[in-house]
């Protein structure tokens, strides 16, 4: 399997948009990704397998706080190590950004998250009661600093 990280490119919305509508149940739209494209404090990035897109991560250079908004990965290629090659490789970027930490939200039963972000340096700092819809779930705030 070859897997590719690389930015984000319009020709990406679209596959983008159905691995999220598959993935949430409240899931980013073709716009929302397009939009990214328009502001030079986002910095998204995406993974192929031998060409085909098959997921994405990013986040929001906050005055040198990397606010990773979004990390998801097609149900058929997880477990793979795709989100892990993907936030390596955000760090990498935002070494070059001077992001000196980061942060995210995960909902709090999502176990198999949790431990990507915990391997990749993440530690639980907090919870945002009732942060998600569709169920309603509280979400850990995580941290590497």
């Amino acid at each position: 399997m070859n897997i590719t990280i690389r930015p984000l490119r319009t020709s990406d919305i679209e596959p983008l948009a159905a691995i999220e509508s598959d993935a949430f149940s409240m899931p980013w739209s073709a716009q929302d990704f397009a939009d990214l494209l328009k502001y030079d404090y986002c910095l998204y990035l995406v993974a192929e397998v031998d060409g085909t897109v098959v997921g994405c991560l990013g986040m929001r250079d906050i005055c040198h706080e990397g606010n990773i908004d979004n990390v998801v990965v097609a149900r058929e290629y997880r477990g793979q190590g795709i989100a892990q090659q993907m936030l390596e490789e955000l760090f990498k970027k935002g070494t070059e950004r001077e992001v000196e930490a980061y942060t995210l939200e995960v909902r709090a039963s999502n176990a198999a998250a949790i431990h990507i972000y915990e391997k990749a340096g993440f530690v639980s700092e907090g919870v945002r009661p009732n942060f998600y819809e569709k169920p309603v779930e509280d979400a850990l705030i995580m941290w590497k600093r």
